[in-house]
């Protein structure tokens, strides 16, 4: 403790210390120019290390800094400064008051999963912004998660950080980072990605809800070989997170899910808390859509409490409406967005016998319905008719910007899908044209609280301009009856705006 109250670069007055690791420690210090308190991270000696060693591991410090420095974010630990002190560089960060998340599970303490998708939010959130900018984590773990207060969290430490196209800076063989929270890939000797900052999560995720790292076992080499060749042991209190965080800790990378759809899958499960007291017998709630991917236009997404609330009041008004809002569940991309220009003219069938024409104003667009079939769920980019039982209806809705072809969102929906609902199955998706424009056909079963549920999905559009979706949902015991639905509606769609 001899370093307390000595002055670091003529500037920096270390004053207590706050952590300390394999790598050194972290102190609490004053900017004594900005009259402000910072963190300090300073490198422990390393006499044992040859010349080049040392120029190897300071190396990697400042790079630290530059790593962090790229990374603008809330989630991300905002570095301030770098400075030498004595030869070893020292990282001058932001003073983040609050605990780690490995102090919170300390002695194997654990988290509801809805909490532990909540801090998951923020890691994620702060991965995508790393990797964004071109940077690797390589060390996420519970150790590097700040819970700040006002619910922030705070990912940290990006002393193993890879940017793109620098060199690893470690020796053939040489394993940098902490081995329970490692990859498998790069226990193999293989390049890591941002897949391998994710296959971490994963591992987070599961000590959080555990109490456990996934693959703990007596010694550093028997955990390594444990994550490259042993299944997940089976969690008993993950909940809801368990598919997400089977399919995070998959060996292969191409097996996980893209941080879009483990962002989503999270919120899924942070949000469930809280529509779980009003969701109706077959209903799944609705949502309000998170990020586009695959280059489309992104849209905001509400806080989770405020969708929480907002899907289930839709969710009491609308009934059992489980087909109709599957892929609308908390979590997921509807497959039904805003749209607005005109798709290309074709005149629309005569009104079957026992139809009427509806018209909505803001979607531009107007379209055959049974007669009985009412208004249900209606957001800004959508409307929906469902029939008097409830459990089938219609969707109407947009996408803009389109993109070539329907088929890249619906299989990024599909994806996510996959991650939340295990009774999904795809029965085709397919590219195909509809009036002279790109267009894909999407069908699949799933199984609601009480039956299994067909659905149907056309879109169509031109590429830049707007995507039209017509989505029909009913019982899969009487699609027969509702298939002549979706023709109908689709026949006699047109847009008027």
């Amino acid at each position: 403790m001899s370093d307390e109250g000595r002055l670091v670069a003529g500037r920096y007055r270390l004053t207590e210390r706050i952590g300390r690791g394999g790598m050194g420690t972290v102190w609490r210090a004053d900017d004594e120019v900005l009259a402000r308190q910072v963190a300090l991270k300073q490198l422990h000696p390393r006499p044992h290390l040859s010349e080049d060693e040392l120029a190897t591991l300071y190396e990697r410090t400042r790079r630290e800094a530059r790593s962090a420095a790229r990374v603008v974010h809330p989630n991300v630990v905002v570095v301030h400064d770098v400075v030498d002190d004595g030869g070893r560089p020292c990282i001058v960060m932001e003073y983040v008051p609050a605990p780690t998340l490995a102090d919170l599970l300390d002695g194997g303490a654990t988290l509801p999963p809805e909490e532990a998708a909540r801090i998951g939010l923020g890691m994620i959130a702060a991965l995508r912004a790393a990797h964004d900018a071109g940077v690797l984590h390589r060390d996420v773990k519970p150790g590097n998660v700040l819970l700040g207060p006002g619910d922030r969290v705070v990912l940290t430490d990006f002393g193993i950080a890879l940017t793109a196209g620098s060199s690893t800076l470690t020796r053939t063989g040489q394993m940098v980072g902490s081995i329970a929270y490692m990859a498998p890939e790069r226990l193999r000797g293989l390049t890591p990605g941002p897949a391998s900052d994710l296959w971490s999560l994963g591992a987070t995720l599961y000590q959080a809800v555990e109490g456990r790292p996934p693959f703990r076992r007596d010694t550093a080499m028997e955990t390594a070989y444990a994550i490259v060749t042993d299944p997940v042991e089976p969690m008993k209190q993950a909940g809801p997170l368990e598919p997400l965080v089977q399919l995070l800790l998959s060996k292969d990378p191409a097996d996980r899910p893209s941080a879009g759809q483990a962002e989503r899958a999270l919120l899924a499960t942070w949000s469930g808390a809280v529509t779980e007291a009003v969701r109706p017998t077959e209903a799944v709630q609705p949502a309000e859509p998170v990020p586009a991917q695959g280059g489309r236009r992104r849209r905001r997404a509400r806080s989770g409490r405020r969708l929480a609330l907002a899907a289930g009041a839709v969710a009491l008004a609308a009934a059992a409406v489980t087909a109709v809002t599957l892929l609308q569940a908390p979590g997921h991309t509807p497959a039904k967005k805003h749209v607005a220009t005109t798709a290309a003219s074709a005149s629309p069938a005569p009104l079957p016998q026992g139809y009427h024409l509806v018209s909505d104003k803001e979607l531009g667009v107007s379209f055959p319905v049974p007669d009985g079939w009412t208004a249900g769920a209606r957001a800004t980019d959508e409307v929906t008719y469902k029939d008097p039982t409830g459990l089938a209806g219609v969707t109407i809705g947009t996408v803009e910007p389109a993109g070539a072809n329907p088929i890249t969102h619906f299989a990024d929906i599909e994806a996510n899908t996959r991650v939340n609902y295990s009774t999904y199955r795809r029965l085709r998706m397919q590219r195909t044209a509809f009036r002279g424009q790109a267009a894909a056909i999407w069908e699949f079963t799933f199984q609601g609280r009480a039956r299994v549920f067909r659905a149907i999905d056309l879109g169509y559009g031109r590429e830049g301009g707007r995507e039209y979706d017509i989505y029909l949902s009913a019982p899969d015991a009487k699609w027969e009856t509702y298939r002549p639905v979706f023709d109908n509606v689709r026949d006699g769609f047109r847009t008027t705006g």
